[in-house]
């Protein structure tokens, strides 16, 4: 890749792309309390129509959003399309060279709302994948997507 900066994604049309073509999120720091971002974000994307796919070591083998959840994301039975960070920045590196070991690539891995690291993002996009950071993926898909239809064509209710 020449200009690996080019996987960087902050304009609504790179976002809307990846809300758009993605149909599986891992979700690394998911969590069960209904109150926590980590829970309600994902929550609101399972409505919209997109697969879940929690990964949390400590909630490995509790079901969350119509999945088993996993302890690691080499542990998912199928490849993703977006992995949906909620950890703190300082964990991000590992979390990159962990990605980068899979079977398979995201398309897309996104920083949620307040995580940016620049090392483990320029990682990632060096690697061909595009990285979102510092944005949440509710607001982002209300905005774009203007949440009148869901993923799959019906009209929503709430939200």
């Amino acid at each position: 890749m020449s200009d690996w900066r080019a996987h960087l994604v902050d304009d609504d049309a790179g976002l809307t792309a990846i809300l758009r073509e993605a149909r599986t999120v891992a979700v690394l720091g998911a969590k069960a309390d209904p109150a926590e971002p980590a829970h309600y974000v994902p929550a609101y994307l399972v409505a919209r129509g997109y697969r879940i796919q929690p990964v949390n070591p400590k909630l490995a083998g509790r079901p969350l959003h119509g999945a088993l959840t996993v302890a690691r994301l080499k542990d998912l039975a199928e490849p993703a399309d977006v992995i949906e960070i909620f950890r703190r920045p300082e964990y991000l590196p590992g979390h990159a060279d962990e990605i980068l070991t899979l079977a398979w690539r995201p398309t897309a891995v996104w920083f949620q709302l307040g995580i940016t690291n620049a090392a483990a993002a320029e990682k990632l996009a060096r690697a061909g994948i595009h990285v979102v950071q510092d944005r949440c993926m509710m607001p982002e898909h209300r905005r774009l997507l203007k949440a009148g239809v869901s993923r799959q064509g019906g009209v929503e209710r709430g939200g």
